[in-house]
């Protein structure tokens, strides 16, 4: 059961969330031509009246990338804009996720981008762990992550999304908490909706882009930490077997943050994680604007303002 934030932006209108309704022939329902985004938001521990958004700019320059795909011009700032009112309007008071979604919102049946209706519309809803802190089980997917030849994998698109569910939903019916995907060349992509990491010998390690893998903001953040922190970190092509002799597997999104791996098929880690428990605490003083350093990742939007 889901939390939802009481207002929508829908049309571009501010709307309750309850009467922001689609038709069942938008022409994006029927062929996957969206694109959505993500992002966390917490009220700031130091001042209840301000919400602290992890990377904002990055992430409208996503959407708006995703959105080009699509063939729709959405410039970041006017994201930014609109979240911006957004967060305004609901003042959250816990932890909350942002989904601003781009599609196509003509109502008709040919699959096409051209000719067709866009629009975006933003909603949001509360959101603690998205996975156990403590550790997930995740399995190596039957299915394997699509090509960048195939699909532009550097957008989120949502028709791309049916591979993740398919895997997500193999992994739960037999026993695991998580699917990775392999790639078409074997090797080691991502997990069903993040980045992964592996851990050997003192070195963070994590496929590299031309593994079909989603450009992960979070990922990115982790490895600029990792690097900050006097880690090595390396950006390359990961075998599955490696994934069995890692000392530490953990995975990375806007939902997920950083979450350790405790056992993948029948391989299990341990439960010391002192490179994965770094990062996350170091992610997680970040994320609430408590290291200087990276304050210009962390946007505040003022309430009373």
């Amino acid at each position: 059961m889901h939390n939802f934030l009481p207002i929508a932006y829908y049309k571009s209108h501010f709307i309750p969330f309850a009467d922001a309704n689609l038709s069942i022939a938008t022409h994006a329902l029927h062929y996957g031509t969206g694109a959505f985004g993500g992002m966390r938001g917490i009220p700031d521990p130091q001042n209840p009246r301000q919400i602290l958004l992890f990377r904002f700019d990055r992430h409208c320059q996503r959407l708006s990338g995703s959105a080009r795909l699509l063939h729709f011009d959405l410039p970041a700032d006017k994201i930014q804009q609109v979240i911006t009112d957004f967060v305004k309007k609901n003042s959250p008071t816990t932890s909350f996720y942002i989904r601003p979604f781009v599609y196509t919102s003509d109502l008709g049946i040919s699959p096409r981008l051209h000719n067709v209706e866009k629009d975006f519309f933003v909603y949001g809803l509360e959101l603690g762990d998205y996975l156990s802190p403590e550790g997930v089980s995740c399995r190596i997917s039957s299915w394997y992550r699509q090509e960048d030849r195939s699909l532009p994998l550097r957008g989120k698109i949502s028709g791309a999304y049916i591979t993740s569910s398919l895997a997500k939903t193999e992994a739960v019916e037999s026993g695991f908490d998580e699917a990775i995907l392999m790639n078409s060349q074997g090797k080691v992509s991502e997990a069903s909706g993040m980045n992964i990491f592996i851990v050997r010998n003192g070195r963070v390690i994590t496929p590299s882009f031309d593994q079909d893998i989603l450009e992960g903001i979070t990922r990115d953040s982790v490895l600029t930490v990792a690097w900050d922190m006097g880690i090595p970190v390396e950006e390359r092509a990961v075998d599955k077997s490696e994934l069995f002799v890692a000392d530490e597997v953990f995975l990375s999104g806007t939902a997920a943050r950083v979450t350790p791996v405790s056992r993948i098929e029948n391989y299990k880690y341990s439960s010391d994680r002192p490179i994965t428990n770094a990062l996350r605490d170091q992610f997680t003083a970040i994320t609430e604007n408590r290291d200087p350093k990276y304050k210009d990742w962390v946007y505040a939007v003022s309430l009373d303002s």
